[in-house]
């Protein structure tokens, strides 16, 4: 037990601190010395803040420990070290940011030549990320008067803690007067510019992906922070030159300048996604943000669409002529030319673009014809489910939102002679006759299924284009327009998707929704059903006389019982008061006694002492008298619910007769003392 042990024992790492010359080194072998220094160890943290102990810290922080040391044991020092250095331990923070000559240590570690240590590199991050956050003041400060600083993070931006430390300058500065001094200081360092830069196809790759990550990140940052700090009027500097004109147009020269590489189009392509991030994602979020109505919507800067519009040329050629990549095996096979993540973020970028419904852009979509193309990959690529949900968006925004987008632009009058021919939806289902490859895609993948062909992975998301599709004929902003076009189909192609739809998909919709768990077998517990009869079938009977059995069998099951721990003791008399309260309970069912009663008598056999029947007990007798000391609970209940269901009773009572011998024939009174136990069959082992 926890008292044996003498819990006031003095720390061994006061006893070392108590010992003459004790080191540095030797306390970080304790395996506690994290732990005590977070409990505020006086002697541990006065030692530990001495100007040779805190230098000693920031020197393995930053350097590179000797590479003759064990591997697993190599950077076990600096690891400890930092752990101190952040521990959150307010007389550390207060040495390390208020002593210059230590802060002109950690900076020292940037001057080094890249490529970094990455676990150094991460340390050293940690170690400024909690200065910048506990001593603000002093680390701005600081870094402030080196006009390098920037430069140097952005030269070693291709080891990811750089741009946590990037991060931390942007969210950790408080109060929120500080913070906009901040953010106008590294606007000053031009460091969106600098970013954007990186995002060359020259540069390699790990530098492009990291900068596009910080950019992505630095986005998300400010549109949090400016919707959290209401009270701030002041624009975010860094915020308003990503989203302007100049540095989106920028960002894309350098995407398609030289020569174009994979990693160029897909880093620059997601921070082109992240500034026209909504407010919702995916198909469901975009149906719920249309049935809303289309006010509702996240309006994207239009100098960030105005920026991409004129390059559209340039992702359209992406999709006919992409990066080349070598074959790949999958699970279905050999691909011979994979999708690529380019062409698959081009695909991302379209439908993002078509949810802005800004009209010039989706003039230009449909005059390159790039929902063809898409349509194309989906077909082709069939089994690729990241494609297949972007087309899916890009139908749904064509069809959801065209309408609603004239709605809003245009008079009535103009409105009127739009409706004529939307220009979206006219390309949608005459020139990329969506309609028929629907219905030729369903008849061959049923074909091939036929043939005993496995299902192709795009049919779910072929389904809902369909169902989108008669939504929209049915309900749809456009639904007039739509149905004059699905009149200009051929007949044939007509009949067949009306056929498709009324047959079809109307089966596919419903094995899509049937219920996983039938229900049609359970039993109703209506006012209606008991009003019928109080027994309507025989298995209400079954499960009244099963609550019965086990209406005890609850978490007051002791309660009623009245069982402890003293009850099971070696005096026969303990055992008979526990029994005694088993007379208390009460089965109580709403319903004709006497036909339970009846019930009970016919499906349960009835308990007999008659000798001339067979006994399968035979072999093993059990006397109960010299066993009953030692039955447990469950015995207990078992015996009682047992004598219960055997003598169909609907009540006991104090006053039921339980014990003595038995009457003869009504002679007399009954005995009400306590059974005999003797007196019963014997039923279960």
């Amino acid at each position: 037990m926890f008292w044996k042990f003498d819990l006031n024992n003095t720390s061994h790492i006061d006893q070392l601190l108590d010992r003459e010359g004790v080191t540095l080194r030797e306390l970080m072998e304790e395996e506690d010395v994290l732990q005590e220094c977070k409990a505020q160890n006086r002697k541990l943290l006065l030692f530990l803040s001495k100007d040779h102990c805190m230098l000693e810290l920031v020197t393995l922080i930053t350097e590179e420990p000797p590479s003759d040391l064990e591997e697993k044991t190599r950077f076990k020092c600096p690891n400890i070290a930092c752990e101190l250095l952040t521990s959150d331990v307010a007389l550390i923070n207060d040495k390390l940011g208020g002593d210059e000559s230590l802060l002109e240590k950690l900076y020292h570690f940037l001057e080094q030549e890249p490529p970094l240590n990455p676990l150094l590199a991460s340390f050293f991050s940690k170690t400024i990320g909690n200065l910048i956050a506990r001593k603000t003041d002093q680390v701005i400060s600081f870094l402030r008067k080196k006009h390098n600083f920037i430069s140097l993070v952005l030269n070693h931006i291709d080891a990811s803690a750089m741009m946590d430390l990037l991060l931390r300058l942007i969210s950790c500065v408080e109060p929120a007067p500080l913070r906009m001094e901040v953010l106008n200081w590294l606007n000053e360092e031009r460091l969106i510019q600098r970013l954007t830069e990186l995002m060359h196809t020259g540069r390699d790759e790990e530098r492009q992906s990291n900068a596009s990550q910080t950019l992505c990140d630095i986005i998300r940052l400010s549109r949090d922070q400016a919707n959290q700090l209401s009270e701030v009027t002041e624009p975010d500097p860094l915020l308003a030159v990503l989203e302007s004109q100049e540095n989106v147009a920028e960002l894309l020269k350098n995407m398609f300048e030289g020569e174009m590489t994979e990693a160029s189009v897909v880093n620059g392509t997601q921070v082109l996604l992240t500034l026209l991030e909504s407010r919702r994602s995916g198909l469901e979020g975009l149906m719920d943000l249309y049935s809303q109505g289309c006010e509702r919507s996240y309006t994207v800067n239009s100098s960030i669409l105005r920026a991409i519009e004129p390059h559209l040329k340039d992702f359209q050629q992406l999709l006919l002529n992409p990066p080349m990549r070598s074959a790949i095996l999958t699970t279905v096979g050999v691909l011979e030319q994979p999708l690529g993540s380019a062409r698959l973020h081009v695909a991302r970028l379209v439908a993002s673009l078509l949810q802005t419904c800004d009209l010039s852009i989706c003039q230009e979509i449909c005059r390159l014809n790039t929902m063809d193309l898409l349509l194309d990959l989906f077909f082709k690529y069939t089994w690729n489910n990241f494609l297949h949900l972007q087309v899916e968006l890009c139908v749904a925004s064509i069809l959801n939102h065209s309408a609603c987008n004239f709605h809003h632009r245009y008079t009535s009058t103009m409105r009127d002679k739009m409706r004529k021919k939307n220009p979206e939806n006219h390309i949608l289902f005459q020139h990329c006759r969506l309609v028929q490859r629907i219905l030729d895609a369903w008849e061959e993948n049923d074909k091939i299924q036929a043939e005993g062909g496995r299902r192709r992975g795009n049919m779910g998301h072929l389904t809902r284009i369909a169902n989108t599709v008669v939504q929209n004929l049915e309900k749809g902003l456009a639904h007039s327009q739509m149905n004059d076009l699905i009149k200009e189909l051929p007949e044939d192609c007509r009949g067949r998707w009306e056929s498709f739809v009324g047959d079809t998909l109307r089966e596919t919709n419903r094995r899509n929704t049937v219920d996983l768990v039938s229900t049609h077998n359970l039993h109703s517990s209506s006012e209606d059903d008991d009003m019928e009869s109080p027994f309507p079938n025989d298995l209400s009977i079954q499960q009244a006389f099963s609550d019965y059995q086990i209406q005890q069998m609850t978490a007051n099951f002791v309660d009623q019982f009245g069982f402890n721990d003293e009850e099971f003791s070696e005096h026969d008399e303990n055992i008979n008061a526990a029994f005694d309260r088993i007379a208390e309970i009460n089965f109580n069912i709403d319903a004709n006694s006497a036909a339970f009663e009846a019930c009970c008598k016919e499906r349960i056999q009835q308990f007999d002492d008659c000798e001339e029947e067979e006994d399968i007990w035979d072999e093993k007798e059990i006397n109960y008298a010299t066993q009953i000391k030692s039955r447990s609970r469950y015995s207990t209940w078992m015996i009682y619910s047992s004598w219960t269901a055997s003598f169909g009773e609907t009540e006991v009572s104090s006053s039921s007769s339980w014990g003595g011998p038995p009457q003869q024939g009504g002679e007399g009174p009954q005995d009400t003392s306590w059974t005999s136990f003797t007196e019963f069959q014997p039923f279960s082992r």
